[in-house]
């Protein structure tokens, strides 16, 4: 009895769990900004745009968000047009309008105002049925600083490839 309701209750669980597909990621910003703060939200969308990115057609690279009259826009994002789309296509590289809370579009203006600032698309993702961008207030790294996190990648890489070795010659020996 105690092991069939574990069972439910996982069961329960996994239901409650949201289904996330993810569509398309922009690595080159984690890789171009420290990320502060991220949000998600929602994205008003044409009905050949879902279309194409169930495909899992996107990109990100050189998206950027701007706030313009109390409103959040998705710049530069490339959803590519459906191809089975007839003269009700999308532009391909139109701008979106963002769905965020009063409250969070007022703080992103705010803090993006700042010298070195921007907002930047981080993911496009599918969430139950719904279409969700993940943003990020980030501010620009330098240089140096793009240099040093590729060093701590490597050096990362290195010790765990050292690691792996000396566990497989334990093993083995």
């Amino acid at each position: 009895m105690a092991k069939e309701k574990v069972k439910r209750k996982a069961a329960k669980a996994n239901e409650k769990a949201p289904a996330r597909k993810m569509v398309a990621q922009n690595k080159k910003a984690r890789h171009d900004y420290h990320i502060l703060d991220t949000y998600e939200c929602g994205l008003v969308l044409m009905g050949t745009e879902v279309k194409s990115l169930r495909l899992g057609r996107a990109s990100l690279v050189d998206g950027f968000v701007h706030i313009d009259r109390g409103e959040a826009w998705l710049h530069n994002i490339h959803v590519p047009e459906y191809v089975q789309g007839t003269w009700t296509n999308h532009s391909a590289t139109r701008k979106r309008k963002l769905l965020l809370h009063r409250a969070e579009i007022d703080k992103l203006e705010s803090k993006s105002k700042e010298t070195g600032h921007t907002i930047v698309p981080l993911a496009l993702y599918f969430k139950d049925s719904r279409v969700k961008v993940e943003i990020a207030l980030a501010k620009g790294k330098k240089e140096y600083d793009k240099r040093q996190t590729l060093r701590e990648k490597q050096d990362t890489r290195e010790t765990n490839r050292a690691i792996s070795a000396v566990r497989r010659r334990q093993g083995i020996a």
